[in-house]
């Protein structure tokens, strides 16, 4: 999706940003995200983020597995920052938007703010390649990839618009297979981390293919 602005390099990015932790979310470089904004603090921060005029929101999840503090759990070192593309008001206090990601970023520290959300000071330079759309998509096995998918589709008795994903390119595909994929936070992180498309390909193949292996097992197991 084209942006109404342009992001060259971290340069162009602020170093302190308002973050979303949301379990389950991946937002991936020019991946799209639709989010339902219902609670004040994230409203806020929507409305900070216009008033600000860099409209960009962090998408990280929480690392629940190690907090003690429910209320305000740690998060992940990674995450990746979006921006605002689309933004409609539902009549009933909700904001209905969509992000567009821009680059991950790793957590330098968090901030002390005063805002009801979370904000972090950020380094986007380990990620700096994220912002060259289609970076490395030639190394994806895009067979291997078509493969595990069709056969996931098949398991689930799902369908998808083939013609479509026969013309997205590399990048595109694996990207919203990512994170548009059922798996957990772990897995969800284990891909977002990826160093490059490659490795975020050949995760999404493995972990699918552990979810067929498993899902015959069960299904085996019951028949007997």
């Amino acid at each position: 999706m084209p942006i109404n602005a342009e992001y060259r390099g971290p340069s162009d990015l602020p170093e302190i940003i308002p973050v979303f932790p949301l379990p389950g979310a991946l937002l991936l470089p020019r991946g799209q995200m639709p989010l339902n904004i219902f609670e004040q603090r994230y409203l806020a921060m929507v409305d900070d983020a216009f008033r600000d005029g860099h409209r960009l929101i962090g998408m990280i999840q929480p690392d629940v597995s190690h907090s003690p503090d429910e209320a305000h759990p740690k998060l992940f070192q990674v995450g990746c920052v979006g921006r605002i593309t689309q933004l409609a008001e539902s009549g009933d206090g909700r904001y209905i938007l969509e992000l567009t990601g821009i680059a991950r970023f790793k957590v330098v520290e968090e901030q002390k703010v005063l805002t009801q959300y979370r904000q972090c000071k950020v380094d986007y330079f380990p990620y700096i390649d994220d912002f060259t759309a289609r970076k490395g998509e030639e190394a994806v096995d895009r067979e291997a990839l078509l493969k595990a998918l069709t056969e996931f589709l098949d398991a689930n008795n799902l369908k998808v618009d083939w013609e479509g994903i026969e013309k997205a390119p590399n990048e595109a595909l694996v990207n919203a297979l990512a994170m548009m994929s059922p798996y957990g936070p772990p897995e969800k992180q284990a891909m977002l981390e990826a160093p490059d498309l490659k490795t975020r390909a050949e995760i999404l193949i493995a972990v699918t293919e552990m979810d067929l292996a498993k899902k015959r097992t069960s299904s085996d197991t019951g028949l007997q």
